[in-house]
């Protein structure tokens, strides 16, 4: 089997709430999404994925700058083998240094391609099915004390246990009573997270730590380096997780040495795709390393393969995951897994098991033969 032809799609995705605010004043009200099909010598076998970075203000990642990365490299795999993942992924690598967030919906695609393939569906060929469903959590916009504790009702009645909270501001004492507000509307078996995502100095970190020892959270990538991180971490005895950090072996490797957390954030983009991701939730298996499968954002499609790799990773390890495509208004994707209770599960269909409405996703902005 050879790759014939690569397309890619622009979608916007508007968010139910408005918009969504985290550390820094950064913000976002529409994502930017790219949508990738890879058609191959088999006309009967189509691949898809999606790439949708957190804004540019993120991560080294964009909208646009997925789509001229793809456009890049996508003649350097016509003609190569969709089901060959790992000689695929270093022919990728080869071809364009860097940019692993370009390669992420390519790889998606092709592992949806495998699936389709063997007549399974991808959790099964990473490694089997645990479980019936697995646990989501739902991340609260930053915004006034009042209001994000205001949240915690509605979105418990929509079946979370688990919430992400974004601090991240430099004044120190609003973060402490967003926490403090927060926590006091969780209920037994509730779980909090207090996400700076980067957005903290390391003293003001350690100032947070001080001010919130009285409450059962989890502190999460507090600030832009690991340096920094563990620094924090050191000053905090509660759980700890690394998120931005963590986008390649190295440094997940390195932090469990050196016991800089005891959860880590696994993004499908940050480590270019789901093969990637995979060795990384591997090795966090082997290590016992708990951890949240995601990824930066997305819609349908990435939410299905949020759910295969999540739906494949074991129980006792996998802290939670997320369902990005009730973030948002536009469903593109037909088959795409759907939140029931606060809970997701991957379908049973053979590859990702989604078939995008091309009425959605209209032209492509490219093709590539």
């Amino acid at each position: 089997m050879k790759i014939t032809r690569i397309s890619a799609y622009q979608v916007d995705l508007p968010l139910h709430e408005g918009s969504y605010n985290w550390s820094g004043g950064k913000s976002v009200s529409v994502f930017d999404s790219t949508v990738v099909k890879i058609e191959t010598d088999d006309e009967s076998i189509t691949g898809w994925g999606e790439i949708c970075p957190l804004g540019p203000f993120y991560l080294p990642a964009f909208g646009q700058g997925a789509r001229a990365g793809i456009y890049e490299l996508g003649p350097h795999l016509i003609g190569q083998s969709p089901i060959e993942l790992g000689k695929l992924n270093r022919n990728m690598d080869i071809a364009l240094k860097g940019h692993a967030y370009v390669k992420s919906a390519l790889d998606m695609a092709c592992w949806d391609i495998l699936g389709k393939v063997a007549s399974l569906p991808v959790c099964e060929l990473m490694g089997g099915r645990y479980g019936d469903d697995f646990v989501l959590y739902r991340a609260i916009s930053q915004e006034s004390p009042e209001e994000m504790a205001g949240k915690v009702a509605g979105y418990r009645d929509e079946g979370y246990r688990r919430f992400q909270l974004k601090v991240g501001c430099h004044d120190v004492d609003l973060d402490i009573a967003r926490i403090h507000a927060v926590a006091a509307e969780l209920k037994p078996g509730d779980i909090l997270v207090a996400d700076a995502n980067t957005g903290w100095l390391k003293h003001e970190a350690i100032r947070v730590c001080r001010g919130v020892r009285d409450v059962d959270v989890y502190i999460e990538q507090p600030c832009l380096t690991y340096e920094e991180c563990r620094a924090v971490r050191k000053s905090w005895d509660g759980p700890f997780i690394l998120d931005e950090n963590i986008d390649s072996l190295d440094p997940l490797i390195r932090g469990h040495n050196e016991q800089a957390m005891d959860c880590v954030n696994i993004k499908i983009s940050k480590f270019g795709g789901l093969t990637k991701a995979k060795q990384a939730r591997d090795l966090c298996a082997d290590l016992g390393i708990a951890m949240t499968i995601e990824d930066s954002w997305g819609g349908d499609i990435i939410t299905a393969a949020i759910s295969h790799l999540a739906h494949s990773t074991p129980t006792d390890l996998l802290f939670t995951s997320t369902d990005f495509n009730s973030y948002v208004t536009v469903d593109f994707a037909e088959g795409a897994p759907q939140r029931e209770n606060g809970r997701l599960k991957a379908s049973t269909a053979p590859g990702l098991g989604i078939e995008p409405m091309m009425g959605v996703l209209g032209d492509p902005v490219f093709e590539i033969s």
